[in-house]
Protein backbone atom coordinates (compact mmCIF):
# COMPACT_ATOMS: atom_id res chain seq x y z
CA UNK A 1 0.00 0.00 0.00
CA UNK A 2 1.38 3.65 -0.76
CA UNK A 3 1.25 5.58 1.64
CA UNK A 4 1.31 9.84 0.75
CA UNK A 5 2.03 12.59 2.79
CA UNK A 6 0.15 15.55 3.36
CA UNK A 7 1.21 18.50 4.09
CA UNK A 8 -1.49 20.94 5.44
CA UNK A 9 -1.41 25.30 6.81
CA UNK A 10 -3.81 25.48 9.40
CA UNK A 11 -3.15 29.11 9.56
CA UNK A 12 -6.96 31.31 9.30
CA UNK A 13 -8.85 28.20 9.43
CA UNK A 14 -11.75 26.87 11.20
CA UNK A 15 -11.24 23.82 13.10
CA UNK A 16 -13.87 21.89 11.29
CA UNK A 17 -13.20 22.80 7.93
CA UNK A 18 -9.65 21.61 8.63
CA UNK A 19 -10.45 18.64 10.24
CA UNK A 20 -12.82 17.28 7.78
CA UNK A 21 -9.88 17.57 5.22
CA UNK A 22 -7.73 15.62 7.49
CA UNK A 23 -10.32 13.05 8.38
CA UNK A 24 -10.54 12.71 4.14
CA UNK A 25 -7.35 12.07 3.91
CA UNK A 26 -6.73 9.93 6.52
CA UNK A 27 -9.44 7.54 5.87
CA UNK A 28 -8.34 7.23 2.50
CA UNK A 29 -11.90 8.30 0.56
CA UNK A 30 -9.62 10.44 -1.61
CA UNK A 31 -7.88 7.54 -3.49
CA UNK A 32 -10.51 5.49 -6.26
CA UNK A 33 -9.69 1.96 -4.73
CA UNK A 34 -11.20 3.04 -1.34
CA UNK A 35 -12.84 0.59 0.46
CA UNK A 36 -14.71 0.98 3.92
CA UNK A 37 -13.32 -2.06 5.54
CA UNK A 38 -9.75 -1.21 5.07
CA UNK A 39 -7.33 1.08 6.55
CA UNK A 40 -5.59 2.72 3.06
CA UNK A 41 -5.38 6.18 4.54
CA UNK A 42 -2.54 8.62 4.03
CA UNK A 43 -0.36 10.88 6.40
CA UNK A 44 -1.45 13.62 7.04
CA UNK A 45 1.10 16.81 8.67
CA UNK A 46 -0.23 20.01 9.73
CA UNK A 47 1.56 23.04 10.50
CA UNK A 48 0.74 26.59 12.06
CA UNK A 49 -1.96 25.05 14.37
CA UNK A 50 -1.88 27.91 17.12
CA UNK A 51 -2.63 30.00 14.33
CA UNK A 52 -6.29 28.41 13.72
CA UNK A 53 -9.38 30.67 13.85
CA UNK A 54 -12.62 30.37 15.94
CA UNK A 55 -15.91 31.49 15.13
CA UNK A 56 -18.53 33.21 17.02
CA UNK A 57 -17.87 32.59 20.71
CA UNK A 58 -16.96 29.06 20.59
CA UNK A 59 -14.10 30.04 23.22
CA UNK A 60 -16.03 30.99 25.82
CA UNK A 61 -18.83 28.52 25.22
CA UNK A 62 -17.87 25.42 23.88
CA UNK A 63 -17.05 22.57 26.72
CA UNK A 64 -15.14 19.12 26.36
CA UNK A 65 -16.62 16.30 28.73
CA UNK A 66 -15.21 13.03 29.97
CA UNK A 67 -16.66 11.21 32.91
CA UNK A 68 -15.29 8.63 34.86
CA UNK A 69 -17.99 6.19 35.11
CA UNK A 70 -18.25 7.03 39.16
CA UNK A 71 -21.01 9.00 40.44
CA UNK A 72 -20.27 12.69 40.08
CA UNK A 73 -17.65 12.17 37.95
CA UNK A 74 -18.06 14.23 35.28
CA UNK A 75 -15.53 16.53 34.37
CA UNK A 76 -15.49 19.81 32.19
CA UNK A 77 -13.52 21.49 30.38
CA UNK A 78 -13.43 25.39 28.13
CA UNK A 79 -12.23 25.03 24.59
CA UNK A 80 -10.06 28.03 25.37
CA UNK A 81 -8.23 26.24 28.35
CA UNK A 82 -7.76 23.19 26.20
CA UNK A 83 -6.45 25.59 23.32
CA UNK A 84 -4.34 27.54 26.00
CA UNK A 85 -2.67 24.00 26.91
CA UNK A 86 -2.69 21.99 23.97
CA UNK A 87 -3.86 23.97 20.48
CA UNK A 88 -3.40 20.13 18.73
CA UNK A 89 -5.35 18.16 20.87
CA UNK A 90 -8.30 20.68 19.92
CA UNK A 91 -7.85 19.66 16.51
CA UNK A 92 -7.46 15.89 17.29
CA UNK A 93 -10.56 15.70 19.16
CA UNK A 94 -12.10 16.74 15.89
CA UNK A 95 -10.61 14.33 14.08
CA UNK A 96 -11.26 11.41 16.27
CA UNK A 97 -15.02 12.30 16.14
CA UNK A 98 -14.98 12.77 12.30
CA UNK A 99 -13.59 8.77 11.78
CA UNK A 100 -15.57 5.93 12.28
CA UNK A 101 -15.28 3.93 15.27
CA UNK A 102 -14.00 0.46 14.28
CA UNK A 103 -10.87 -1.47 14.89
CA UNK A 104 -7.86 1.00 12.87
CA UNK A 105 -9.29 4.39 14.49
CA UNK A 106 -6.54 4.63 16.52
CA UNK A 107 -3.82 3.68 13.74
CA UNK A 108 -5.58 6.35 11.35
CA UNK A 109 -5.39 8.54 14.39
CA UNK A 110 -1.09 7.37 14.73
CA UNK A 111 -1.08 9.01 10.98
CA UNK A 112 -2.05 12.71 12.17
CA UNK A 113 1.36 14.61 12.77
CA UNK A 114 0.63 18.34 14.48
CA UNK A 115 3.60 20.90 14.42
Amino acid sequence: MDRKTHKLDATDQSVGRLATQVALFLRGKNKPEFEPHLDCGDIVEVSNIAKLKFTGKKLDNKKYYSYSGYPGGLKEKKLADVFASDPGDVLKRAVRKMLPAVKFRRDMLKRLTIK
